[in-house]
């Protein structure tokens, strides 16, 4: 199978790295991926950009755009065999509940949406990793399990890593998003006359009273694995309800 492997971490990121050797057993892999980190930046591309392309290995690629430029640029242009698969990761840091929306992990795969296989993104919940080789094995042998989920164009996975031993993983869990509440506010770094610096922190706590969350998961020493749904629009039994407030009001 010919995987196309990047993430939002850069090309050298200790994750990427251990996930090529992992695929590369028994795959083709095409690595392509940011020459710096790209964190938070969704599924942004460089639009009307010139975006610089370096080959640094056969079959490795450092890109100075985005991670979904990574991708776009692998599978319509850099690479000319076809590709079977985008795998994203691993990310060092989770991406769980609503930071699916702004994890570029997550929007590096996206362009995967249409391939022979439903693309995977990796994380694991922490920024040094002290497991990473078996993290790395087992995102290898999920890859594998997932080229057996029926073809679809709208589906995603995302999988999430507790950063433990095998021995003391208790399983691999099918779970929704949880929901956070309101983020920490933005930290003012430094102030002039003019204008004025700040920085994001962490996102909001988990709202209680929810079940089979994917961040409750990786708490209880679980493997997340939630399956987005990339169809935008509406489900049917909804369009009778938005009718009634827009059209026939």
């Amino acid at each position: 199978m010919n995987i196309l492997l990047t993430n939002d971490d850069g090309y050298t990121a200790l994750g990427i790295k251990e996930l090529s050797s992992a695929l590369g057993i028994s795959n083709n892999i095409f690595l392509v991926a940011p020459k710096k980190n790209c964190s938070g930046m969704s599924a942004a591309i460089s639009l009307h950009q010139e975006i610089a392309v370096e080959e640094i290995a056969k079959n490795i690629y450092a890109v100075s755009g985005t991670p979904a430029d990574c991708s776009y640029l692998g599978l319509l242009s850099i690479i000319s065999e076809p590709i079977d698969m985008i795998v994203s990761g691993i990310n060092l840091g989770a991406n769980l509940g609503e930071d699916v929306f702004y994890s570029g992990t997550v929007g590096a795969a996206i362009a995967g949406r249409r391939l022979t296989y439903v693309p995977v993104a990796f994380s694991v919940a922490a920024y040094h990793p002290k497991n990473i080789k078996f993290i790395a094995q087992k995102a290898s042998e999920i890859t594998q399990q997932a080229t057996n989920l029926p073809a679809d164009q709208n589906l995603l996975v995302n999988v999430n890593f507790p950063d433990i031993p095998a021995s003391e993983v208790q399983g691999i869990k099918i779970t929704s998003l949880g929901k956070r509440g309101v983020p920490d506010s933005p930290k003012l770094v430094r102030k002039n006359k003019s204008s004025a610096l700040y920085s994001f922190g962490a996102s909001g706590g988990l709202i209680p009273n929810q079940k089979n969350t994917d961040i409750q998961a990786v708490n209880n020493n679980f493997i997340s694995i939630s399956i987005l749904d990339y169809n935008l629009t509406a489900t049917d039994s909804n369009l009778g309800l938005f009718e009634e407030v827009f059209v026939n009001a």
